[in-house]
């Protein structure tokens, strides 16, 4: 088996063009015009390759090699991307996928069960949750579809309308019990741990929890020239309050992978002459252990109370769902490390601080996580970036354990 570099880089390359904004970045956000774009796409690559390719009712390009008999060993990751996103984000484990079973074809193997190449949608979480694994491991449900909002209030059941996808379609998108033998997911690392160290590759044990939050403080808007500071009800002041102390609340309940990030904020009615009379922030939550999670977000909601009382405030918090903390799969793990002593190539077991579709598919099949280093621990910008000959030693790995799953 020969991976094709240079055919891979084309790929992600054309890919990357889809969405490329005047500014550096990619704008390949769930259900918007690019990201259908990008999906078109990736399904004419792998009709071309010879997959039974369609587009599933979640908008999951699927591409099929039917051979064999049995459950299938499925590969692929997401096709989304923050806004102003960077080159390899999900579309590397996408394309690298596709680029595996067309070297394994090349080189005349032939598979004892079928292999499926999968792009998923909605996994940057636009919407709340990772939509596409979600449908494929059963986990929808119509009131969670009905209910789904962004940030900018669309509504997601509206976002699939435009696009020909409906509620129904979504929910049918559920694979069957027993039909998934593995999962294998190729993902930039997003941090800096392979590129300190030197490594080329890391094998992931274990995938942080994560719980979403949307906090609102309501205090009183008035005139900043004219309300003592003693008599105000300021809303940004209980914000800052709260997140100056997350550190003190980490170091109290937290550990050593625990992570809290207010990562978008609002302030009404947003005039420099005017005391802030509501903020409205978002509030992400990630640990390995479920139990830490559980005592972050206790203390979390403590530490809220005790500033939204501390300056006058009332407090509204919406939870926008919950992902439990995933290990990867014993036995899919020692298959990597296997292959990869076998290739020569040193690998590192490590965690993940982000969520990935394979943290989804493990609750309905073994699922495992490869990484290949980001430069500098970038991601989510336009600097991302990672040598495309990590990526080729990335990739060769995924394609010597497609083929020994499915061989």
């Amino acid at each position: 088996m020969r991976i094709d570099l240079e055919r891979l880089r084309g790929d992600l390359e054309t890919l990357a063009d889809i969405g490329r904004s005047a500014r550096p970045g990619i704008n390949r956000t769930s259900f918007s015009p690019a990201d259908m774009a990008g999906r078109a796409w990736f399904l004419e690559r792998l009709a071309e390759a010879g997959l039974a390719a369609r587009i599933d009712g979640a908008g999951n390009v699927c591409g099929l090699w039917e051979a064999g008999d049995g459950a299938r060993v499925m590969s692929g990751s997401h096709l989304d991307t923050v806004p102003e996103g960077g080159l390899f984000d999900g579309a590397l484990g996408a394309c690298a996928a596709l680029e595996c079973v067309r070297a394994l074809k090349e080189a005349g193997f032939e598979p004892a069960r079928p292999i499926e190449v999968v792009g998923t949608a909605e996994e940057e979480g636009r919407f709340g949750g990772m939509l596409g694994s979600q449908a494929l491991a059963g986990q929808l449900t119509a009131g969670w579809l009905e209910a789904a909002v962004s940030d900018a209030g669309e509504r997601l059941l509206d976002c699939l309308r435009t696009n020909g996808l409906t509620l129904e379609g979504a929910l049918a998108a559920a694979r069957p019990a027993g039909s998934i033998a593995a999962f294998l997911e190729l993902h930039v690392e997003q941090g800096p741990l392979l590129e300190a160290r030197g490594l080329p590759l890391g094998i992931v044990e274990g995938i942080s929890g994560v719980f979403n939050w949307t906090v609102r403080l309501v205090g009183r808007a008035n005139h900043s020239g004219t309300t003592p500071m003693a008599l105000r009800a300021d809303a940004f002041a209980g914000l800052a309050h709260f997140a100056a102390g997350i550190p003190e609340l980490i170091a109290r309940v937290g550990g050593p992978e625990s992570r809290i990030t207010v990562g978008r904020v609002e302030l009404q009615p947003g005039y420099p002459h005017t005391i802030p009379g509501a903020a409205e922030f978002s509030l992400v939550v990630r640990d390995l252990d479920g139990a830490v999670m559980d005592r972050l977000a206790e203390a979390c909601r403590t530490a809220l109370e005790e500033s939204a009382a501390a300056h006058g405030l009332a407090l509204e918090v919406a939870d926008n769902g919950r992902l439990a903390p995933t290990a990867c799969d014993p036995g899919l793990i020692a298959v990597l490390e296997e292959e990869a002593a076998a290739l020569g190539r040193p690998a590192l077991r490590m965690p993940s601080g982000a969520g990935h579709d394979a943290q989804t598919l493990a609750a309905v099949c073994p699922a495992a996580l490869i990484f290949v280093p980001s430069r500098g621990g970038v991601s989510h910008a336009p600097e991302e970036w990672t040598d495309w000959a990590d990526v080729a030693t990335g990739t060769e790995l995924l394609g010597h354990a497609i083929r020994r799953l499915a061989g």
